[in-house]
């Protein structure tokens, strides 16, 4: 037996429902234009930013090899007018000049972070989770390595880590400024040996 009250009972309305669906795509419809205006304005803001990290410097570890810096430090590598220095945090600035660089070389490197406590967070994971954490749990760099003559005619070599992307930037700097860099040679192929019938 059914119980009616005699109220009159009514549909469901369904205008908050198409306004909650409007109000959702048109929030979405912002939010892609906003990603994409930011898109497109990165190359340009990088660009006239590059100018000025030459001088204020961009943040580096210097891994071994600039004479007068201690192996293993961080700091800030600038060019400071003829001259390439490295001041760590609170030391003094050591610099080598652009003209005596005799050559730059760059690389890409790849470093675990997390240390012995992401080590153990993927020893636990079940089922072999751990390779999928491995996956993301990584970080990239530059290298930058610069081969430099001291002022008594010796023959330097240093190796910095910078964040991925500012490497090339970099060099461009310092080339411009006058350091010399050898040239990269593509790698030749060895002409193939025809075999001929007779």
């Amino acid at each position: 037996m059914k119980c009616n009250s005699g109220a009159p009972q009514h549909a469901p309305h369904r205008f908050p429902l198409l306004a909650q669906r409007l109000v959702c795509r048109t929030a979405c419809l912002i939010l892609l234009i906003g990603c994409v205006v930011t898109m497109c304005a990165l190359p340009l803001l990088a660009q006239s930013a590059g100018d000025a990290n030459a001088a204020a410097g961009i943040k580096v570890t210097q891994i071994l090899g600039f004479e007068g810096a201690p192996n293993n430090s961080s700091g800030m590598l600038s060019i400071q007018g003829d001259a390439l220095q490295f001041k760590k945090n609170d030391a003094a600035a050591v610099q080598v000049s652009i003209a005596s660089i005799q050559d730059i070389a760059i690389g890409a490197e790849n470093k675990q972070v997390g240390g012995m406590p992401m080590t153990l967070g993927k020893a636990a994971v079940p089922y072999g989770g751990g390779r999928v954490i491995s996956l993301f749990s990584h970080k990239k760099y530059d290298s930058f390595t610069v081969q430099y003559v001291d002022s008594n005619g010796g023959l330097h070599g240093a190796i910095f880590l910078l964040a991925k992307g500012a490497a090339d930037d970099f060099r461009s700097q310092l080339v411009a400024k006058g350091a010399h860099v050898v040239p990269v040679a593509p790698p030749q192929t060895a002409p193939e040996a025809q075999n001929e019938s007779k």
